[in-house]
């Protein structure tokens, strides 16, 4: 499966498409997910928080790291407009990369 996250643009042909980060994650759970594109910004803010594809990586990341990742990490990409969100989540995904790396040569 291939999912979108993006609360504006329409997903590309063969993509599902998702608008919150909850949405992303839940279908990252099913381990079904072989290749996820992320926005940055999802007009989801609210005075307590932002929630923002940032919020996905740093799920993934974690669940990684401490070992609850039980599946192949998809294949990540962002396609935010914005530089430093896009920034940010790059280097998320580096780590998510070297953690699933670490993990597999264990």
């Amino acid at each position: 499966m291939r999912v979108w996250l993006d609360d504006v643009r329409a997903a590309p042909d063969g993509w599902v498409h998702v608008k919150t980060p909850e949405e992303a994650i839940d279908l990252l759970r099913s381990g079904q997910v072989e290749e996820i594109s992320l926005d940055h910004d999802l007009g989801l803010a609210t005075p307590e928080s932002e929630r923002t594809g940032y919020d996905v990586v740093a799920w993934l990341e974690e669940a990684v790291a401490t070992g609850g990742w039980k599946h192949a990490v998809p294949e990540i990409h962002v396609h935010s407009a914005n530089p430093v969100g896009w920034q940010r989540m790059e280097q998320a995904i580096k780590s998510i990369r070297r953690l699933d790396e670490a993990r597999r040569s264990e």
